[in-house]
């Protein structure tokens, strides 16, 4: 059984990333997507890849809580990381309205701007939204899409079914964290129940978000598994089936 943990993020120290990388190969996580989102995950994405780059696929972007920096300066210095390096994706983007609603309109400002650059470049997005559904939407609209229907993922989803089906028909893929696992998450099991086997991924958003059963440890990518076999018995699948749809499906947007 293979797995494909589709967004992890990494810390600077390079020894603990091996050992991270070398725990999640044990268990059969044979490839992952580092991705970066600032200057510092952006960075550690970038090591991780150069520790496994068999295993490990580069996201790199500036996600929302970047969007108090100058847009124009942002968006041009990760130009020029997209082009010093080999990425899968531009990500972590996004929007999230939950602690800083008052940074809503640079947010959506710096997120259509690397959507365009996405677009240009010919390259999947990885989004983060947060209580920014109508916002998420609005954006993605004005985006006049000139390639593949395929756009992206919408990663650690925690919404419901409804903006589910919305970004489906939008032609994203929607992933699954260790969220999905918690007793609360009630609302997300059923949009993971309704997202259908094409367009279905899981992560694990490490370090954050560990699953059932390792809640309160650092996530890790070997955490992956546990995930995987909750959807399965969720979706009344063996947990191969799930790992395969899954990991064809990774492969197909991420390489």
């Amino acid at each position: 059984m293979e797995l494909y943990d589709t967004h992890a993020h990494f810390g600077p120290n390079e020894n603990e990333t091996a050992e991270a990388l070398k725990r999640a190969q044990e268990v059969g996580v044979t490839r992952l997507m580092a991705v970066g989102g600032s200057a510092e995950l952006n960075a550690a994405a970038v090591k991780a890849q150069a520790i496994r780059p068999d295993a490990v696929r580069l996201a790199l972007g500036a996600d929302r809580d970047q969007a108090s920096l100058p847009n124009d300066d942002t968006v041009a210095d990760i130009r020029r990381q997209l082009a010093a390096h080999a990425c899968a994706a531009i990500g972590e983007i996004g929007l999230d309205f939950h602690y800083t609603p008052e940074t809503s309109g640079t947010q959506c400002a710096l997120f259509a701007a690397q959507l365009s650059l996405a677009d240009e470049l010919k390259l999947p997005v990885v989004i983060h939204t947060r209580e920014a559904d109508d916002a998420t939407c609005g954006v993605l609209d004005e985006i006049p899409w000139h390639g593949s229907s395929l756009r992206g993922v919408i990663h650690c989803y925690t919404g419901a079914p409804a903006f589910a089906r919305k970004l489906l028909d939008r032609g994203f893929m929607v992933s699954f964290s260790g969220i999905v696992t918690f007793k609360s998450a009630e609302v997300v099991r059923s949009s993971a129940m309704y997202v259908p086997d094409d367009r279905l991924l899981i992560e694990t958003d490490s370090p954050y978000l560990a699953p059932v059963p390792m809640r309160g440890k650092p996530n890790e990518p070997a955490f992956v598994v546990h995930t995987a076999r909750f959807l399965a018995d969720l979706r009344r699948v063996p947990v191969e089936r799930l790992a395969a749809i899954s990991f064809s499906n990774a492969v197909t947007l991420l390489g």
